[in-house]
C-alpha cells in the first residue's frame, strides 16, 4: 500500500520529494456500545485495516487534499486561513478539523500540506474511518512539525475536533482505540477517567468476522446526537434522587430502584441500556480473562438485544445479519458494532464455520434486504505508525 499511495501522490501532486507515508487503523468494538459518552466502559481493538496517507509540507499556507476513495471529488483545496467546516469540503472536514484543533491548542502550523489518503476501511461501515483519518492527521502533524503530543493526546484532539468542528457529539472510544491500539489486544477503557488496561485476545480456534451491511449512514445526520441528548436528560432526572455523575456509575439494581425519576419511558429505556451495557462489558472482560469465550459470546448477543430493544439503533439490516448469524453452528457471539443505523456487525466464529457463515448469512441477507453484505475476517493490530 505504501508504494500505491506514493505512486498516486506523484501522479496527483507532481513528485514525491519530501513525502512521508503514514498509517492509522480502523477499530471495532467487541462490546460496550453507546457507553463511552455515558461514563461507562468499552472494549474496542484496533484493526490491521485502516487509512494510509502520503503527506508533505508546502512552502505556502495552502492545503491540498486528495482521496483515492473519493476520486470523483478530485483535489480539494483550502488554506490554513480557511479552517471552517463546510458541506462543500466533504471528507476534508475531518483532517481540517484536526488542524484547527491543533491550532486551537496553541500548535500553529507554519505552512500548509499536500495530503493524499487511501483507506481500506469500507466507507460508512461503522469501523471508524472518520476517527482513523483524525488520528492519522494528528500523527502527520506531530511527525512533520515536531509537535510534542502523545498518542493519548492525539485521541483527545481527534474527539475535540469532531465535537467542536464537525458538530458530532461522539465519545472518546473510537479515537482512543485507534491511537492506543496494540496488536492482539483489546483495550478495556473506563471512559469516565480514561484509565485502561490491555487485554490479550486469545480466541483459540476462532476469529473475528466483520459483516458490513452496506447501508450508508452519516453520524451527524443520524439519531446519534438524539440518543446522547436522551441519556443526558435521563441523567439529569436521576441526579435529583441519587448522587451520580454519569449513568456508568450505576449498577442494574440501583438503576431499578431509582428509574421512576426518569419522566419518559423512552428515556428510561435509553438509560437502562447504558447502565446494563456497562455491566455486561465488565462481565465480558472478566469472562475473557478466565478463558470463558462462550460466556463472552452470550454477553455479545445480549448486547445486541439491548441495542435493538432499549436503544433502538439497529434496524432491519443489522438485525438480519445478527439473527442469521445466531442460527449458525460455530458462531460464539454476534452483535452490531458502532453507532448503529447501518454499518457493521462483529461476530466471533470458529475457524471451521467461517466459510459457511459467510455463505449462509450472506445469502439470507441478500434475499431479505435486496443487496449484498461484505464480510471481512480481521486481525487486531497496532495504532498509528510512520511507514517511511
Amino acid at each position: 500500500m505504501k508504494e500505491i499511495v506514493l505512486r498516486k501522490f506523484s501522479e496527483i501532486f507532481g513528485d514525491t520529494d519530501g513525502v512521508k507515508v503514514f498509517f492509522a487503523p480502523g477499530r471495532v468494538n467487541l462490546i460496550g456500545e453507546h457507553t463511552d459518552y455515558n461514563g461507562g466502559h468499552v472494549f474496542p481493538c484496533a484493526l490491521t485495516i485502516g487509512t494510509y496517507c502520503a503527506a508533505r509540507k508546502r512552502t505556502d499556507r495552502r492545503l491540498r487534499f486528495y482521496s483515492m476513495n473519493f476520486e470523483q471529488a478530485g483535489v480539494l483545496e483550502s488554506s490554513l486561513d480557511e479552517l471552517v467546516p463546510s458541506q462543500a469540503a466533504g471528507w476534508t472536514n475531518y483532517p481540517k478539523g484536526v488542524i484547527w484543533a491543533f491550532e486551537e491548542k496553541g500548535m500553529k502550523l507554519p505552512c500548509g500540506l499536500d495530503i493524499l489518503l487511501n483507506g481500506n476501511i469500507p466507507n460508512g461501515s461503522g469501523l471508524s474511518s472518520s476517527a482513523s483519518v483524525e488520528v492519522l492527521t494528528g500523527a502527520i502533524l506531530r511527525e512533520l512539525f515536531g509537535f510534542a503530543v502523545t498518542n493519548q493526546e492525539l485521541a483527545l484532539i481527534g474527539q475535540y475536533s469532531e465535537n467542536r468542528f464537525n458538530k458530532v457529539n461522539c465519545g472518546i472510544m473510537d479515537q482512543f482505540a485507534i491511537a492506543m491500539g496494540k496488536k492482539d489486544h483489546a483495550i478495556f477503557l473506563d471512559t469516565a477517567d480514561l484509565s485502561y488496561e490491555y487485554a490479550p485476545i486469545a480466541l483459540d480456534g476462532a476469529k473475528i468476522v466483520i459483516a458490513c451491511s452496506n447501508k450508508k449512514r452519516g453520524l451527524g445526520d443520524s439519531k446519534y446526537n438524539e440518543r446522547r441528548s436522551e441519556c443526558e436528560t435521563a441523567l439529569a432526572e436521576l441526579r435529583k434522587v441519587v448522587d451520580i455523575n454519569s449513568l456508568g456509575e450505576l449498577d442494574r439494581e440501583t438503576f431499578e430502584k431509582y428509574q421512576s425519576a426518569i419522566q419518559s419511558e423512552v428515556r428510561r429505556k435509553r438509560a437502562r441500556h447504558a447502565v446494563c451495557e456497562n455491566q455486561r462489558t465488565l462481565r465480558a472482560v472478566e469472562a475473557l480473562k478466565k478463558g470463558d469465550i462462550a460466556e463472552f459470546g452470550k454477553l455479545m448477543n445480549a448486547s445486541h438485544v439491548s441495542l435493538r430493544d432499549d436503544y433502538e439503533v439497529t434496524g432491519v439490516e443489522l438485525d438480519t445479519l445478527v439473527e442469521e448469524a445466531w442460527k449458525i453452528d460455530g458462531v460464539i457471539g454476534s452483535r452490531m458494532t458502532g453507532a448503529g443505523f447501518g454499518g457493521c456487525t462483529v461476530s466471533i466464529v470458529r475457524d471451521e464455520a467461517i466459510d459457511g457463515f459467510i455463505e449462509k448469512v450472506g445469502a439470507a441477507y441478500l434475499k431479505k434486504i435486496g443487496y449484498a453484505a461484505d464480510f471481512y475476517v480481521v486481525e487486531i493490530g497496532d495504532g498509528p505508525v510512520t511507514l517511511a
